[in-house]
């Protein structure tokens, strides 16, 4: 018995007939069974069991299998309006034949032909399984991988569905797509370098309004370098915003296919999405003499070098791991409800929070400075404050509370002060204890310390304020030879450094013994319980300010007749008083908690800025006033796109903006290069830094990956021909082409 050779036909209602077995159907595969595979002997080749052993009269290497598709399979969605998806099956197999009967699909030609014809049958039918509509994209994409014999499916990458949007579904088209997306998921920084058309970025942002969707980072970033075919923006006309649109207008583009255009504008106001041209990533910054806390002191930022120490929000030190200076740039005051205020420019950021994310128990968010300004209103924006920071200790001649009990009140001998801390016993005896480690000799007259009951040298209980006012003239004395002012007075006008730059044990005993004398608690009823302290001396106003800033509380000022009245409020925990009987409940009630709001933010002119980058886990560091400030991008997803125009030093700014919880992705097409002629692209050198390194993946897209126009990709080749001719023809003798590109860095 014979085989009747099938008659070639174009359309699912020819007749077709072969002596074939049934074909089954397990876990949801196809199964294919041979009709008859035989070779130019005659011998049977991989046939059914029913079919073995018949006598062939096919060609040598001649298959022909037969495909059963499930019946509740609509052929109609398999092969395509009007045969589209059949003929694109036929195109890209012109050596098989394949012909449709009802639900039946035969295949007949050479064996390795009809093999790959029904795999890829196979993989449509597992396709449209799905829902998913076949398209002859789809077909080309699938037979591609199949003829590269990869391990991944072409059903796995085709129905890898990313994000779903207004009735349309974003998906990988090609096996390079699904890896490119793939890597995303698994890198922190993925580099997505390809031609035109690859889908780099449309893919990218598909993912970061996936993950922001997800609740996986806060933000989304896009940014892209403002330079096109040599043009500049200066030389555009119109604003600002009018001139760097054009260059993000594919990334505005694909952003209004992924998410609701009404929301969008809701969604860049609150700063959740930012578009920016590169050179506004760099310009968060400060002016370069803003203060900034080190381990030692206050510092200008313009002053520091990467390696060196800040001080971050937990009150300990991070390196410094980038400094970035920015020239000439319009600055701002921000200053807070307690009258710290520091200088920053629009772009810089701040980590605050509101009143809805206190109700909704968010921690908080990122937003620029320029998002802040015209939206500031009391207590709207809530700045965190920092824990109490440790300086590098140092020794201290005299007992730290010590010190706070003779600054608040020295050369008044018979002050009120004086008096009550005579009537402490434990201000006393720290008092006796200090005289005598400084060899201050004890009275024994009318004036002197007084013994025990029993006429012994034990801790005396009481002191006459003659006696007070001896020790506090000798220690005060003292305080000023070390700080280089002997002769300057009888007392200190301030706290000397060594108190104020040392240990937070030191600072809170220096801070107790000040408010054990002249400070005092106040309340406002039902409200909250504050501490107070006086003092007619400005330098003294403000090292009490500062030790409270530095303890992580609040501290407020304003003078009445004379006096400077301190307004303190410090963490829970921190007990501001010493004195036994006299320390109020404070911190009790609502609203104890110290807190600092944004209260204005003004325009200050223009000056020389610079930014940095710090190591800190929330990459937040502690500038003017000890004001928390944040110049990192943590909980974010940040896309660079046509990064070929960066120079190098751009793309190392732009990744050492990550942050914590963030992932970076970087695209570009490396034979497009718009620099000026002699300028490096950033994304030519890159992969030589920093492949092999933990957690970065270079991922390589060519002309396959086209999903545009089928044109482009051939376009893209023939580019890719005559660019490959020209280096060969251009290059000197011993340099290689490839050499040649890469010193060029020029436009192609």
């Amino acid at each position: 018995m014979g085989v009747e050779r099938p008659v070639p036909c174009r359309s699912r209602d020819d007749a077709v007939t072969a002596p074939v077995t049934d074909r089954d159907l397990e876990g949801g595969r196809l199964r294919a069974a041979m009709a008859d595979i035989s070779d130019s002997s005659g011998r049977p080749v991989d046939g059914g069991p029913a079919e073995r052993g018949r006598a062939g009269i096919s060609p040598p290497g001649h298959a022909v299998h037969r495909i059963v598709v499930p019946d509740q399979l609509p052929m109609i969605s398999l092969l395509g309006a009007r045969d589209e998806v059949l003929r694109a099956v036929e195109r890209a197999f012109p050596r098989a034949d394949v012909h449709v009967r009802g639900n039946e699909i035969t295949v007949s030609g050479p064996h390795g032909e009809v093999v790959l014809v029904e795999r890829l049958i196979d993989e449509l039918v597992a396709v449209v399984g799905t829902g998913q509509l076949l398209t002859v994209d789809a077909v080309e994409h699938s037979v591609a991988m199949l003829r590269q014999q990869t391990t991944e499916r072409p059903a796995d990458v085709l129905t890898l569905n990313i994000l779903s949007s207004r009735g349309r579904t974003i998906r990988p088209k090609t096996l390079n797509q699904k890896r490119y997306v793939d890597a995303i998921d698994d890198h922190t920084i993925v580099f997505g370098i390809g031609p035109a058309g690859t889908g780099k970025t449309y893919l990218a942002m598909a993912k970061a309004v996936q993950a922001l969707q997800g609740k996986r980072v806060n933000r989304i970033i896009l940014t892209r370098p403002a330079v096109e075919a040599g043009e500049r923006l200066g030389f555009l006309p119109g604003t600002l915003t009018e001139k760097i649109d054009p260059y993000l207008r594919p990334l505005y583009d694909a952003l209004h296919d992924m998410i609701d255009p009404e929301s969008i504008p809701r969604l860049m106001a609150a700063g959740t999405i930012e578009v920016a041209p590169l050179a506004y990533m760099r310009g968060r910054a400060q002016p370069v003499d803003t203060p900034v806390l080190t381990p030692t002191g206050f510092r200008p930022i313009g002053e520091l070098q990467v390696g060196e120490l800040v001080v971050g929000s937990d009150g300990l030190p991070t390196p410094v791991l980038g400094v970035y200076p920015q020239g000439r740039k319009q600055v701002f005051r921000v200053r807070a409800q307690d009258g710290a205020a520091t200088l920053a420019c629009a772009e810089h950021l701040w980590f605050v929070r509101t009143p809805g994310d206190r109700r909704r128990r968010r921690p908080g968010r990122v937003l620029r400075t320029q998002d802040l300004a015209g939206r500031v209103r009391r207590h709207r924006f809530e700045l965190p404050l920092t824990a109490p920071v440790e300086f590098v200790p140092r020794e201290v001649p005299i007992d730290p509370y010590v010190l706070g009990l003779l600054l608040s009140g020295a050369g008044a001998a018979t002050s009120a002060a004086t008096r009550a801390i005579s009537a402490d016993p434990g201000a006393v005896r720290a008092l006796a204890a200090a005289s005598a480690r400084i060899g201050l000799r004890r009275s024994t007259g009318a004036d002197g310390v007084p013994r025990d009951g029993d006429g012994s040298r034990g801790g005396p209980a009481t002191a006459t304020p003659g006696a007070v006012a001896l020790a506090e003239r000798a220690l005060a004395e003292r305080a000023l030879a070390e700080r280089g002012l002997a002769g300057a007075g009888p007392a200190p006008t301030g706290i000397p450094e060594r108190y104020l730059l040392n240990t937070a044990a030191v600072r809170l005993a220096v801070l107790q013994g000040l408010l054990d004398r002249c400070g005092g608690a106040g309340r406002r009823p039902g409200r909250w319980r504050r501490v107070r302290y006086r003092t007619c001396s400005e330098r003294m106003r403000d090292d009490v300010i500062f030790l409270v800033r530095s303890l992580g509380g609040v501290a407020g000022c304003r003078a009445r007749h004379g006096v400077h009245v301190v307004d303190i409020r410090l963490p829970v925990g921190v007990a501001p008083f010493r004195r036994d009987g006299t320390s109020p409940a404070h911190g009790v009630g609502r609203g104890g908690r110290p807190r600092r709001f944004i209260e204005s933010i003004e325009p200050a002119g223009e000056a020389d800025c610079v930014c940095i980058s710090v190591a800190a886990a929330d990459s937040l560091y502690l500038t003017d006033d000890f004001l928390v400030t944040h110049n990192t991008l943590n909980d974010a997803f940040i896309i660079l796109d046509e990064a070929q125009n960066t120079s190098p030093e751009q793309m190392k700014m732009f990744l050492t903006r990550l942050g914590f919880n963030s992932k970076m992705v970087v695209t570009g097409d490396i034979t497009q290069v718009d620099l000026p002629t002699g300028t490096l692209s950033g994304l030519r050198i890159v992969r030589g830094i920093l492949e092999g390194l933990d957690d970065v993946h270079f991922a390589i897209l060519a002309s396959t990956d086209v999903v545009r126009h089928r044109l482009v990709s051939d376009i893209v080749d023939a580019y890719t021909r005559w660019d490959e001719a020209q280096q060969a023809t251009t290059a000197p003798a011993g340099r290689r082409p490839a050499d040649r590109s890469r010193q060029r860095g020029g436009r192609r």
